[in-house]
């Protein structure tokens, strides 16, 4: 019963907790945008399954990462330069693709490790949803099946989400096939989300 309401709690907060504009969620936008869906797959499995490492850093290692300023800055300065370099090759890439670029964008499992590699706010995030949880005594993760019930309950919140996402830029892809600008929303929208991710990290 624990384990169950653990699954259920975890798949909710991931769900919601991945609604907002971030560089995973607006990759899965692009990918169905642009009709890639064996890609979009692949990267949104990738991307789930890394949350599994995360969260299991944020609930053995919360005390630590917490009463550290400088670990959580560091993520968002990581963060605000990786969404402003995605920004920028999103919507660069289409004109001057190399092989490089053209590897990374064309495999989902490759594009979703390096993204989920190098999107570790998920970690504080995890650390604050876990306190909350436990605090309200929704959660008990005292034994290896109710913690990895709670894992996995975030990776499929994730997976959830991320498929959903997927499917909506399809087909509002489908409608507007020939808007070009709509393409290229995605990376408009890291970037500016890098800008204030910087914004917010220097002042």
């Amino acid at each position: 019963m624990i384990a169950s309401l653990n699954f259920l709690l975890a798949f909710f907060f991931s769900f919601i907790g991945t609604i907002p504009p971030g560089t995973i969620n607006l990759t899965c936008v692009q990918l169905g945008l642009e009709k890639k869906m064996g890609i979009a797959w692949r990267f949104a499995v990738t991307a789930s399954v890394m949350e599994y490492p995360y969260a299991w850093i944020a609930v053995e290692f919360a005390e630590w990462i917490t009463s550290s300023p400088l670990v959580v800055e560091n993520m968002q300065l990581i963060t605000a330069v990786v969404m402003t370099v995605l920004g920028i090759l999103t919507l660069w890439m289409p004109s001057t693709p190399s092989t490089i670029t053209t590897r990374i964008s064309e495999s989902g499992y490759l594009r979703g490790f390096i993204l989920s590699v190098l999107n570790p706010l998920a970690i504080p995030f995890w650390v604050g949803t876990t306190a909350y949880l436990n605090s309200l005594y929704w959660i008990e993760l005292s034994t290896p099946l109710r913690l990895h019930s709670y894992l996995l309950g975030v990776c499929l919140g994730t997976f959830a989400i991320l498929i959903m996402l997927v499917y909506l830029a399809k087909k509002i892809g489908t409608q507007f096939t020939q808007n070009s600008w709509l393409y290229r929303i995605p990376g408009i929208a890291l970037i500016v989300l890098g800008i204030y991710a910087f914004v917010q990290y220097l002042f």
